[in-house]
This record gives C-alpha cells, structure tokens and sequence, in this order.
C-alpha cells in the first residue's frame, strides 16, 4: 500500500535506532508471546515479546524489508548478527527493537500473526482488539490481515441497508436483554470515525456518522457517564471537519423526516385508483379476487390525515424517540398498516411498499448528506 509503505524507511530507523540503554529496567517478558528460540525481541511500552523473525515477515512487507538484508534465508529464525543492525540493542542474544505501538495492541497483532484473527461480534472489547490490529496492520503493511480487519468492521458498520438492519436487529436485542440503551451494543460512532480517518478505511464512515447523528448534540459533546457516547468510551472528539460534515448530515437527516411524514398522504392509496371514486366503488365486487384498490377512500384518507396529524406531534414537535432516525421513521409509518388499515389491504399494502422505497432513497442519500462522496 502507497501510503504505508512510503513511511516504512522512517519506522525502521525509529524502532532500531531509539533503543534505551537500559533496557533491563522495570521491564516485563509477555507471558504468551516470549518463545526460546524467538530471534528478535520487540519492546513495547514496558513489556517484551521474543518472536520469530520468519513470523513476522511471512506476512508483513515492512518486516520481510527491515530483515531481507540481515541473513541468508537458510537462517531465517537464527538471532539477527549485531552487526547487520549496528544501532540496534541486544537483549539475550537478539536484537531489541523499540515499537512505538501499545503493548496490547502489539500482544493482539502477534496473536494474529500466530494463532489467526479470531475476532468476536463487533462488541466495544471487541473492537478495542480489531482496531488496533488494523493500526498495526496498516502500519506495518500486513494487507491480508488488514483486509481481515475491515471486513468484520463491516458486519456492524456496513454500505448496504440489508446489512444495516440485521444490525439493527442485534441492537435491539441487546436492548430487550440488558435493559441497557441499545447504543451500548456497539463502539461509540467518534471511535469508528477516528479510526477510518486513520487508518484511511472511508467505507466505514457513512454508517458511522449515521449513526453518530440519531444522537441530539447534548448527548455528542456533553455526554452524560452512563450514556453511549459517555466520557468511558470516548476518544478525542471529531475534528473540525467532521463536526461541519455531523451538523450537514444531521439537518439533511431532519429535513428527511419532515419530508417523510409530509409524504405519507401521497401513499395512502394505490397510485392507479388514488383519485376515482368510481373504481373503488366497483372493486367492492372484485374484492375476492383482487386486493390491489382501495375499498374505502374516504375513510382511509380520513385515518392517513389522522396519522400525519400524530406523526407530526410525535416525531417533530415532541421529538420522541426516533425523531433524528429517518430510517427508523420510515419503518414505523410503513408498519402502521396493521393498526390503523387492518380492513383495507390495498391501502396497507400501499403504504408497505411506499415505505420500503423511502428507505431505500434515504440510505443511497447517507453519504451526500455528511459529504462523503459517493
């Protein structure tokens, strides 16, 4: 990768030549990740890790490069000689290089490397180990795994709206069980956003600043300890240029749960027969075979007035819950059918079916909305 791998001189003269000379001061052996015959140790923060040389370029380039000079391959998991890294320190016989990386983060990147990415289900533990597997990925140029890493991010943070809801589904569930808000289900949005822009992964960002803008500004930038976004989970806070892209996306956001509601009246009836009174009386003797026309228009537009009339009160002067959630509303009015037009199936299925295209226009308007491109 260009951008990794332009960087890739400047690490390895920071991890070789910046070696304490005390490096047997208050120092810790990790207990997983120190083998007898590793032939380099690696520093990170106050632990070690001795590892194998072979390991450790069998999937990284930059590593393959930092040691392709050092020895023959026939001697590939021997202890680096002194003098093919002059600048480097020893500790027991191999070379100690200095990472400038979490030792956590370090111990889960070596444990891929190891034993295989084994990721959980897109929890807040889990995507503390996943990210810093993927900084490390990215920084080290480890492409498949990197790629690995990205690929589960996507299962919770996804590009289609399919994928979304089953999401969805998963907060909602946690929810009913935990009683917790259903935002706990997953890291906090700032997180995910930070780490696309680092790492450069943008296919996160759409569902993530989506995400982020459900919540009211209250909650994003004085978050409460016990909420989602609360001091607990956080990082630093979005850049200049992400809160300008929030503040677009959330008054696009709103603007689409006023035009929703505002077109709900346009579904209330099927579009051949929305007008004629005279075709919804004659489908009173095709009822049996057909339910495709309204049966009662005057009725029926009588309860969509109605139902406007609450929606209105509800998502926009009351802000009740859902209100900066265009899909979530979208979803709600469509099921309103089973209430309010349980006696005429064409008006239901209407109203269905209108929904599910509104949500379909809203999530391909996600990323013009925080300007993120196509």
């Amino acid at each position: 990768m260009a951008r990794a791998s332009s960087s890739s001189d400047q690490i390895a003269q920071d991890i070789i030549l910046e070696s304490p000379a005390d490096v047997t001061l208050a120092l810790t052996r990790h207990h997983e990740f120190w083998f007898s015959d590793g032939s380099v140790v690696l520093r990170a923060e106050n632990t070690l890790f001795r590892v194998h040389i072979s390991q450790l370029s069998r999937k990284s380039t930059f590593f393959r490069d930092l040691f392709s000079l050092s020895q023959p391959p026939a001697q590939a998991d021997s202890p680096v000689p002194a003098a093919s890294l002059p600048n480097a320190e020893m500790f027991e016989g191999c070379p100690l290089l200095v990472m400038h990386d979490s030792a956590e983060d370090l111990a889960h990147l070596l444990k891929a490397l190891y034993d295989g990415p084994w990721f959980g289900n897109n929890d807040r533990q889990d995507f503390r180990m996943v990210s810093g597997i993927l900084r490390l990925a990215d920084k080290y140029v480890l492409e498949s795994l990197r790629k690995t890493a990205i690929a589960h991010l996507r299962v919770a943070w996804p590009l289609s709206l399919a994928d979304w809801d089953a999401r969805e589904d998963l907060a909602r569930i946690y929810e009913l069980e935990t009683g917790m808000h259903r935002g706990f289900r997953f890291p906090s949005p700032v997180d995910v956003i930070n780490l696309a822009r680092e790492v450069y992964v943008p296919e996160l960002l759409p569902s993530a600043f989506y995400d982020l803008s459900r919540y009211h500004y209250l909650q994003i930038f004085e978050p409460g300890e016990d909420e989602p976004l609360g001091p607990a989970s956080r990082t630093p806070t979005l850049c200049a240029d992400d809160i300008q892209q929030l503040t677009l996306g959330k008054e696009a956001s709103q603007h689409a749960v006023s035009g929703l509601i505002q077109g709900m009246m346009h579904a209330s009836q099927p579009r051949e027969h929305r007008n004629s009174m005279l075709a919804c009386a004659a489908s009173h003797y095709r009822r049996a075979s057909s339910e495709r026309v309204c049966a009662t228009p005057a009725a029926c537009r009588k309860d969509f007035e109605e139902l406007v009339a609450l929606a209105t009160q509800h998502y926009l002067f009351d802000r009740e819950r859902g209100c900066a959630d265009p899909l979530y509303v979208a979803e709600e009015l469509g099921q309103l059918k089973s209430a309010e037009f349980s006696e005429c199936h064409a008006c239901a299925r209407a109203l269905e079916m209108w929904a599910a295209r509104e949500r379909e226009r809203i999530w391909k308007q996600v990323p013009s909305w925080f300007r993120l491109g196509g």
